[in-house]
């Protein structure tokens, strides 16, 4: 009987888990950098090119991830239709300095900066395109 009751707790804990990580997954929100008075920042040398005009859309992503690869597209093409916005992708596996000074814990993770290059936005997990554009349109 105990241990139908501890198997019935895990479970119970296993799926409220669960339920929190998908609905975090994939949110975009606004970084503690962003109102910081040292705001993280990120340089070209930082990203191995140059930021976009107006914004940059910064993806990390890892060799078997099948969300990375929707991410790309859904960054690129975002980053097509818009004026001024860079799209760039950072394999995570060969930058791990930048992973660890950003604390980068999985793939994918979007970062959205502002011009300057100052992280303002971020989310990891698959965002929703409503979502990126959104918070390009607060950033620009």
């Amino acid at each position: 009987m105990t241990g139908a009751i501890v198997l019935g707790t895990a479970l119970c804990a296993a799926v409220a888990l669960g339920m929190v990580f998908r609905a975090r997954d994939g949110r975009i929100r606004a970084t503690e950098s962003a109102a910081a008075e040292e705001p993280q920042r990120l340089a070209p040398v930082d990203l191995g090119g140059p930021l976009g005009e107006r914004a940059s859309l910064v993806h990390f992503s890892s060799a078997f991830c099948a969300p990375c690869r929707a991410t790309r597209v859904l960054v690129d093409t975002i980053a097509e239709q818009s004026q001024g916005v860079r799209a760039i992708e950072v394999d995570a596996e060969s930058n791990l300095d930048l992973v660890r000074r950003l604390d980068i814990r999985r793939t994918p993770t979007l970062l959205v900066l502002d011009g300057q290059g100052v992280i303002r936005r971020r989310a990891t997990g698959l965002p929703k395109r409503s979502e990126v554009v959104a918070a390009l349109a607060d950033v620009v």
